[in-house]
């Protein structure tokens, strides 16, 4: 059967102080009233049942996922005790999937992506569903043609073509230089890495035993006891302990059969602040504004985000980040907002977990 597993343990420091560590930027209300994390679950139950559905998260967000999503079972929600970086996440949701499904096809989506149109979304999973159902040994990856030299994402180099939209992959490479990233935008050989695999339970796991095998062990020890009262315990006495790294440096890079399937979507990764210029159209002074109440005067390229009706007022300002939240304003240019995660070390410093 095919399961889909959503990734929504991300912290979203960048987007601070709205995202918090009770309420993180999966559930946040900045598009058009619904949560990255509810426009996640809408895109894959466009093509599954809720029932094969599952979201692995952080243990103590559970309930607000919860809320988020009440269509699902409470059984198709796995909390993870801390975070442990995707390839033990993927890992920890596969061995539990594979318990009652042996025969699972599994989908990993993120919780932090807008990504349209629905129609091109789901042809493009459909199509890699298919993939792994044909050949149960591959691991598939979902890949977005670059549209700018970005070095801030992941890039698949793509190599002989196996059918209309899939293709081998050669590697992978992690943030290049500015030279590189253009380099690969040029030769229309490169995809942008979306974060976004399918593949079968049972291959997933495989890998991991082969490249990643304490990992391995430790999960399947945990699966072993998830349908008794000592899960949580196991979970919280050996799943802190594992190494911390992503599936990509952990198997993807690593594996000999993995494929890509080119996704033909807009896809924006809501990381930071300045993102949402991608999302949200501009007025006439490309001033970006996420809130119900603004007013500019003489200012130009703001970005302006509040989710309360609290009126922010700009005067002859240029190109900055505002943001309001109950407890804590956010300014900087827009220019220094990748400085926001060292900004939330200096606030814990100054003022330890108040406002974060």
């Amino acid at each position: 059967m095919r399961h889909a597993v959503i990734m929504a343990g991300g912290a979203g420091v960048r987007l601070w102080p709205l995202s918090r560590h009770n309420r993180p930027k999966q559930v946040l209300r900045l598009l058009g009233g619904t949560s990255l994390l509810r426009q996640s679950f809408e895109r894959v139950a466009a093509m599954l049942e809720p029932q094969q559905i599952h979201v692995i998260t952080n243990h103590s967000h559970l309930p607000i996922v919860s809320k988020e999503l009440p269509e699902l079972p409470a059984a198709n929600l796995i909390g993870e005790p801390v975070g442990r970086d995707t390839a033990n996440a993927v890992g920890l949701a596969s061995a539990v999937l594979a318990k009652h499904d042996p025969e699972a096809v599994i989908g990993i989506f993120t919780a932090d992506h807008v990504i349209t149109p629905m129609d091109r979304f789901c042809a493009t999973i459909e199509q890699a569903y298919d993939t792994a159902e044909r050949y149960p040994d591959a691991l598939v990856t979902m890949g977005i043609r670059p549209t700018r030299p970005d070095t801030n994402y992941g890039y698949v180099w793509r190599g002989e073509r196996i059918a209309e939209g899939l293709f081998r992959v050669r590697k992978f490479t992690e943030k290049p230089s500015v030279a590189k990233a253009m380099k690969y935008l040029s030769s229309g050989e490169y995809y942008w890495n979306s974060g976004m695999f399918i593949w079968k339970a049972t291959t997933i796991l495989d890998q991991l035993e082969r490249h990643l095998p304490e990992s391995h062990k430790a999960i399947c020890e945990i699966a072993d006891v998830w349908e008794t009262e000592q899960r949580q315990q196991k979970l919280e006495s050996v799943y802190p302990k594992l190494m911390k790294i992503s599936i990509d440096f952990a198997v993807m890079e690593r594996a000999d059969h993995v494929v890509v399937v080119e996704m033909s979507c807009r896809w924006v990764d809501v990381g930071s602040w300045p993102a949402i210029e991608s999302i949200i159209h501009a007025d006439s002074d490309e001033n970006v504004s996420a809130c119900d109440r603004v007013i500019h005067l003489g200012s130009r390229g703001n970005i302006v985000v509040s989710e309360e009706k609290h009126l922010i007022a700009t005067v002859g300002v240029e190109d900055l980040v505002i943001v309001h939240s109950p407890d804590a304003t956010l300014i900087c240019k827009k220019r220094d907002a990748t400085g926001i995660k060292e900004l939330v070390d200096d606030v814990r410093s100054e003022y330890g977990e108040e406002y974060l």
